[in-house]
């Protein structure tokens, strides 16, 4: 009888792992995204939060967390327990920031990849009333006053950012950065005419069709259809094109089916239709990788992004 019940303790010893990975969740996921309440990324994310919640049974609460070039949630993955219950959005701008930044862990190896799930397109607008009404002008501006013209990104080190310095290098033009934490903010800015342009992602869009901004080019491959009458880089003579894939990380050794379950749960959620047209408001399309295909990404990504810091002279010093 001893025998048997010390049996039947090591049995359950060894069946609560399974029982504690089999519930997972049991309790509210946190998801932690990089930009502002209110502009693009927030209410494309809420939405595929919301979606997510309801297929795997458990609230996903999104906590937003601003600042930094968009790296906020990944440092913030560092810290939290490996257990699926904090995932964050994974920006660009992570693969850029041990380049610029000292930091003690690393972008690939010290985050599990759960999916990538879409994409941000970019371009440069300016309001509808300004006197710079095309490509042209705006570079013949800053030509004729160098350093004066202003624009706004989304931070220092995003995509926005660099992509508009490495275009004012390839012009051999001055252009005057002022980062921002957000799209809501900063299209405030431009609004106010505190800036003369922006650099962002087409979370501008609604603005375009209100007639407030007008944008002068676009950075993907093809001209977008919110936008057709926008040139791309490529059309203005600039061998440029610049789309930035986002998605959804784990903490380094969260386990492989609690992974599983996130990154099933966020797939279904994207072939929803209200994600689809929460996207397409913003120009901007479900761009699914897998678990394995998104940390390939990041590999590939992390090498690349090497060489446009390099480029712009940008590098941290050793």
């Amino acid at each position: 009888m001893f025998r048997r019940s010390l049996l039947c303790a090591a049995l359950l010893g060894l069946a609560a792992p399974l029982v504690q990975a089999q519930a997972f969740p049991a309790k509210p996921i946190k998801l932690v995204i990089a930009f502002p309440a209110g502009g693009p990324t927030d209410i494309t994310m809420r939405q595929l939060a919301d979606n997510a919640s309801k297929i795997i049974g458990q609230p996903i609460v999104v906590e937003n967390k601003p600042g930094a070039g968009g790296t906020l949630p990944a440092q913030q993955l560092q810290t939290a327990p490996a257990d699926g219950y904090t995932i964050g959005q994974i920006p660009l701008g992570v693969f850029r920031l041990p380049y610029t930044t000292k930091i003690n862990w690393d972008p690939v190896k010290d985050i599990s990849y759960v999916i990538n799930v879409t994409g941000y397109a970019f371009g440069i607008a300016v309001p509808a009333d300004s006197p710079i009404k095309n490509w042209n002008e705006f570079v013949a501006y800053a030509k004729a006053n160098p350093g004066k013209l202003t624009y706004g990104s989304t931070g220092t080190m995003t995509s926005p950012h660099l992509t508009t310095e490495l275009i004012a290098q390839k012009l051999n033009i001055q252009l005057q950065h002022v980062p921002y934490k957000g799209s809501a903010e900063l299209s405030q800015a431009v609004l106010g005419n505190h800036l003369m342009a922006i650099a962002d992602s087409t979370g501008f869009a609604p603005l375009v069709e209100s007639g407030k901004l007008r944008v002068l080019n676009t950075w993907g491959d093809k001209r977008l259809a919110k936008f057709p009458d926008a040139p791309t880089l490529k059309e203005l003579g600039l061998d440029i094109v610049q789309n930035s894939p986002f998605g959804i990380g784990a903490p380094k050794g969260t386990p492989l089916d609690v992974v599983k379950k996130l990154h099933d749960a966020f797939k279904q959620a994207m072939e929803e239709p209200s994600y689809v047209a929460a996207l397409g408001r913003y120009d901007m399309l479900p761009n699914y990788l897998s678990s394995a295909d998104y940390t390939k990404f990041a590999q590939t990504t992390f090498t690349n992004e090497k060489v446009l810091i390099e480029k712009l002279g940008l590098s941290k010093p050793q």
